[in-house]
């Protein structure tokens, strides 16, 4: 108020208080006084005297507002803006920006404002200078918005980060940083929605078009293609993994719309994009079909070994073994259960929770390491933001953040053995999990006010992981008609009820894999 006081009087009687001169001086005595001299149109110079100038107050305030008049129409400023193009604006050599309130338009020059569709620029042009500046000096230096483009070939510039006009009195120069004009959207939080909310392109998925093709006549993809029920659901070239090369601003926004694991709601975008940038690319998605030689059978053959009660006794360990590649989940004890689970182990999946919980939980029963052999290959399912942070330190073989897992041991690369190396480590893509959710496991939890505590269970995103990339798949030790009979895990050494919790529905499950085993697509045990 005591700045737009100063406006108001006559520029030749302009006297500053003492407290009007701290004002002045703070916070950037600078940018007050620049922008004066292009309020008033007066010299800097001249300025800076009437300003600092100690003379007696004066008196007659009423006389004061009749000197006052509105003025019209301000002359230029003496200064002079020089305006430095961005570098794609190669046409553009020079350009001179004059600092103005108000211009008169001219035949003789013409005052343009870069704006989309602009015609191509001239080698010399009179730019009106983008509105609110702030630290102009006597000569200040401006850089286009990043939003150009094609400048190169028609010196255009986007209006879309252009701040909105200040009133017509006052015109000043505003460097514009790189999106600094962009106005921040408000960030996506689950708590603001009372289900799950449901967007248009929330059915849409990142799709491979780079794996060879299937060759068994009998893969599940050959016969879901011939199901009525998975015909339309069943996607053989969904993208299944990510990596840094999936990873970028847009794909930010897109996946923001969705709450982990499905996608980067809530997320950090810096830890992400860090965590991204650290992933290898994958030479394949469909790994396994890319590994098969003419030596091996025409039909890739898979083991999904789950947790569940009903192996315990089973005596299945040998034709477990009888596959191709064998998928373990989480706490997979095999010492003391061979004859019931196998050896074998091709991939082990988890999230970065269930691995740290089955070690500490579960290592007095014989699972005090994850498996560590050479060839065995990891699928991670990152289910939140702790995953993330787990996965940056074991990316960078440093210690986890504190509050983050870390009290479950402080070094998660200590887990995988010294033969471990990225190129065995696969990390679920987004797209996948959300797929999955949408098209086989969408509960009725997701219509409720606590959707945000559902997921599909770790061992259910591996199954459908094997679906995916395996030709004949068989499920072993996962919930069944008739489970009530059996404990919780094989590897139970009480019988113990397997409890029903929100954040998982394995009714749901239940129904999908006996579907799955009626229309012949896996053998579910």
């Amino acid at each position: 108020y005591r700045r737009w006081s100063i406006f108001q009087r006559a520029p030749d009687m302009l006297q500053v208080d003492t407290q009007e001169q701290q004002d002045l001086n703070y916070p950037d005595n600078g940018n007050s006084r620049s922008f004066l001299n292009v309020f008033l149109g007066r010299d800097i110079t001249r300025l800076k005297q009437d300003m600092l100038e100690k003379t007696p107050r004066w008196e007659g305030r009423e006389e004061q507002k009749k000197m006052m008049e509105p003025v019209a129409r301000v002359e230029q400023t003496k200064e002079s803006v020089t305006v430095k193009p961005a570098p794609e604006l190669e046409e553009i050599k020079k350009t001179t920006v004059k600092t103005v309130l108000r211009m008169q338009e001219s035949n003789e020059k013409r005052t343009v404002r870069p704006v989309p569709g602009v015609e191509k620029a001239k080698e010399k042009m009179t730019v009106k200078p983008l509105p609110s500046v702030e630290g102009a000096k006597e000569k200040a230096t401006v850089k286009l918005s990043s939003e150009v483009k094609g400048a190169q070939q028609n010196n255009t510039s986007n209006d879309q980060t252009k701040p909105k006009e200040p009133p017509a009195s006052v015109e000043t120069v505003r460097p514009v940083p790189q999106a600094a004009a962009v106005k921040e959207k408000k960030q996506l939080r689950a708590a603001d929605f009372k289900s799950e909310p449901r967007w248009d392109f929330e059915d849409q998925y990142l799709l491979d078009n780079s794996s060879p093709p299937w060759t068994c006549s009998e893969s599940v993809k050959t016969k879901a293609a011939k199901s009525d029920w998975l015909r339309d659901l069943f996607l053989p070239n969904i993208m299944l993994f990510t990596d840094k090369r999936h990873f970028s601003d847009s794909e930010w926004d897109r996946l923001e719309h969705f709450a982990p694991p499905y996608g980067f709601m809530e997320l950090n975008y810096s830890l992400v994009k860090e965590v991204m940038s650290l992933l290898p690319p994958n030479p394949h998605q469909q790994l396994l079909l890319a590994n098969s030689t003419s030596s091996k059978p025409a039909c890739i053959s898979c083991a999904v070994v789950g947790n569940g009660g009903i192996l315990n006794n089973s005596g299945m360990g040998q034709e477990i073994d009888s596959h191709h590649y064998v998928f373990r989940v989480s706490g997979a004890v095999i010492k003391g259960y061979e004859k019931d689970v196998g050896t074998k182990t091709s991939f082990y999946g988890f999230t970065a929770y269930s691995l740290v919980s089955s070690l500490q939980i579960l290592g007095h029963r014989g699972f005090s390491n994850i498996p560590q052999e050479k060839h065995v290959r990891y699928i991670h399912f990152l289910e939140g933001a702790r995953d993330y942070e787990w996965l940056k330190a074991l990316l960078l073989n440093k210690n986890i953040r504190k509050g983050f897992l870390n009290h479950y041991g402080q070094r998660p690369r200590e887990r995988f053995g010294e033969g471990f190396t990225m190129g065995r480590y696969l990390v679920a893509h987004p797209d996948f999990l959300r797929y999955i959710k949408n098209r086989f496991l969408k509960s009725q939890t997701l219509e409720k006010p606590y959707w945000r505590l559902y997921r599909p269970t770790t061992g259910a995103f591996l199954l459908l992981t094997a679906l995916h990339l395996c030709d004949q798949v068989s499920a072993y030790g996962y919930i069944t008609e008739g489970h009530e009979k059996y404990s919780d895990h094989y590897y139970d050494k009480d019988w113990k009820r397997l409890i029903f919790y929100t954040n998982h529905d394995f009714n749901l499950e239940k129904q999908v894999w006996k579907k799955l085993h009626d229309e012949n697509i896996m053998k579910l045990y």
